[in-house]
């Protein structure tokens, strides 16, 4: 009997011990299963907030030989604002007024320019402070053609256009909390005057902007940089970049705003003129390339992989900055 007993106890100790060992299996694999799809659903959120294929479709459109260069004034020009008004009907960008263009008259070296500007203004309601706006910007004109050269400007600044677009697709799914207007300014190529004439001329009262992210040239870069300028004139944007979670291997340096002995970038592009009457900034660049206001700033120079980075970035930025000014508030 105490033979038979033990036998049974060492198979029940056995059927146990399989037992434990099965689950415990069974509980690692479910771990890391779910580890997997925590992992996979992170990258999933952030592969998905635009249509990166789009991104690079609309870019290479915009800098195509159609567009002639898309200088102020010309054929080339008007063809690129209704590209992009095209594009963000299709995804419910409402203008801020009657009409997406905002017309005006500029002086261009001493000299009344003899053609109108038309920047293009959108907006996206915002869910939580529908009375303050983030201003996100990107000029779409160029140089036109010289010399018989169609100066295309892929990185300056088709990709800061493109991107914009992106910005739309994205607001779609993941709506702002503060109303975005989306902004293709005109006229930057020729001092600034889209920006300056948005500044002076504003459809909302100034002390409701309560941002300007800003994208000029941000397509290529050999060392796999991107510059953001403008932290240093506010702490809660300066708070913000300290603690960003960067989502990609994309290098974000701060720098170029005079504090460095670089190139201060501070006006150098349509964030300059909301500076200037005190509304806060993040200027996203890239340094200069050979390529840099040549004939040969073509798309074959866009660096794709680099490009999708940058606007995933970009777009993450604007995503925390957008969520720590409403808490502010």
């Amino acid at each position: 009997m105490k033979q038979i007993v033990s036998r049974a106890t060492v198979l029940i100790f056995i059927i146990l011990v399989s037992f434990l060992s099965c689950k415990s299996k069974a509980q690692e694999k479910t771990e890391t299963e779910t580890s997997k799809e925590t992992s996979i659903s992170q990258k999933e959120e952030i592969t998905s907030l635009f249509d990166e294929v789009a991104l690079i479709t609309r870019l290479k459109e915009l800098s195509s030989d159609r567009y002639e260069g898309r200088k102020t004034g010309e054929k080339g020009n008007a063809l690129a604002r209704t590209f992009i008004i095209n594009e963000f009907k299709k995804l419910n960008v409402l203008p801020i007024k009657d009409s997406f263009e905002q017309s005006f008259n500029f002086s261009h070296k001493n000299k009344e320019y003899p053609h109108a500007g038309i920047n293009v203004l959108g907006k996206i309601a915002g869910t939580v402070h529908p009375d303050k706006y983030i201003v996100v910007s990107a000029h779409y004109d160029h140089l036109g053609i010289i010399n018989d050269k169609i100066y295309n400007g892929a990185d300056d600044n088709a990709s800061g256009v493109a991107a914009l677009v992106s910005f739309a697709e994205y607001f779609k799914k993941n709506p702002p909390k503060h109303t975005v207007i989306l902004a293709a300014f005109d006229a930057e190529e020729l001092g600034l005057a889209g920006a300056k004439y948005f500044v002076e001329n504003m459809p909302i009262a100034k002390d409701d902007i309560v941002l300007n992210i800003n994208m000029d040239m941000i397509s290529r870069n050999i060392n796999n940089e991107l510059y953001v300028v403008g932290a240093r004139y506010n702490d809660i944007l300066k708070s913000v970049l300290k603690d960003f979670k960067n989502p990609t291997d994309i290098k974000l340096s701060q720098g170029h705003d005079g504090s460095d002995g670089k190139d201060d970038w501070t006006k150098a592009s349509d964030h300059g003129p909301f500076h200037n009457i005190d509304i806060p900034f993040l200027y996203f660049g890239e340094e200069d390339h050979p390529d840099y206001h040549r004939h040969t700033d073509e798309f074959k120079g866009v660096m794709p992989v680099f490009y999708t980075k940058v606007v995933k970035l970009i777009i993450s930025v604007f995503a925390e900055v957008d969520a720590t000014l409403s808490k502010s508030r």
